[in-house]
């Protein structure tokens, strides 16, 4: 099984799938091995690369939260969730950490996949880094009010670096931190929920064990990712932590590194 994440290993900064990727992925899937997305995005975000490389199976959403069956456009499963009793303790030490950051939560369901946005609610000036264009505004009782599989936290004026930093010296182990974009926005979600376990989890229902996996990835959110697959590669794009947990380092994603690499067994 070929296991990729989206952005900065399958796009670029031009944001479209090149002719060689395509190319390569229909080789994949011409030889009967799946291929799964891996990705930060929630399953609405999933469409627009699925549907050009030809992909109806599973992909894993949400930083692992979420299993989405792309064909029937269903959720089949969510790992984990945030209780309003935590999120509203998180953001009081978000408050502390980061002060003048902003809240929004992404709520999932099993069942049709939510693409009217009703779950994804943002409090007034968070900003996400790739467009601000998306989200329910609402005060923030009601952004905490319900069940939620990420607390995501926006800072303006800092990198997401620096904002993990800091909150990972108050939070306690109730909660990961990720991010998979430098551009001051991070990721709450409840402990060990990573697309590591969403993986492991189509793995197990298509009888493919995690020896016969190869995972591409590219910044932290993909670590577990790259540890738990028999070889884990990592774009030389990506973050220090990102290639610090591969087998192998492949060309950046703009020379195709994904390709580069499937190209020795396709």
């Amino acid at each position: 099984m070929v296991a990729s994440d989206v952005d900065g290993t399958l796009l670029g900064p031009s944001e479209t799938l090149t002719e060689r990727t395509l190319g390569m992925v229909r080789r994949v899937l011409g030889d009967d091995v799946p291929f799964v997305l891996c990705t930060g995005r929630p399953p609405r975000w999933i469409a627009p690369v699925a549907g050009p490389l030809g992909l109806t199976g599973y992909a894993v959403c949400a930083n692992g939260a979420v299993l989405l069956d792309i064909g029937a456009d269903t959720v089949v499963e969510v790992h984990g969730q945030l209780e309003p009793v935590l999120l509203h303790e998180l953001a009081s030490a978000l408050d502390k950490a980061l002060p003048g950051c902003r809240l929004a939560a992404e709520r999932i369901e099993t069942g049709p996949a939510d693409h009217d946005l009703r779950n994804f609610v943002i409090e007034p000036d968070y900003h996400n880094p790739w467009g601000d264009d998306e989200g329910r505004v609402a005060m923030r009782g009601e952004v905490l009010g319900k069940p939620a599989i990420k607390l995501l936290v926006s800072r303006r004026g800092m990198t997401s670096e620096e904002m993990a930093g800091a909150v990972r010296a108050v939070l306690d182990d109730s909660v990961d931190v990720t991010y998979s974009s430098s551009g001051g926005l991070i990721e709450l979600a409840a402990h060990g929920v990573t697309k590591a376990l969403g993986l492991a989890d189509i793995a197990e229902r298509l009888a493919v064990p995690a020896e016969a996996v190869i995972s591409f990835g590219d910044m932290p959110n993909d670590v577990e990712m790259l540890r738990w697959s028999g070889h884990g590669v990592a774009m030389a794009n990506g973050h220090p932590e990102a290639l610090a947990a591969a087998d192998e380092v492949t060309g950046p994603v703009t020379e195709d590194g994904v390709a580069q690499v499937l190209d020795r067994w396709f």
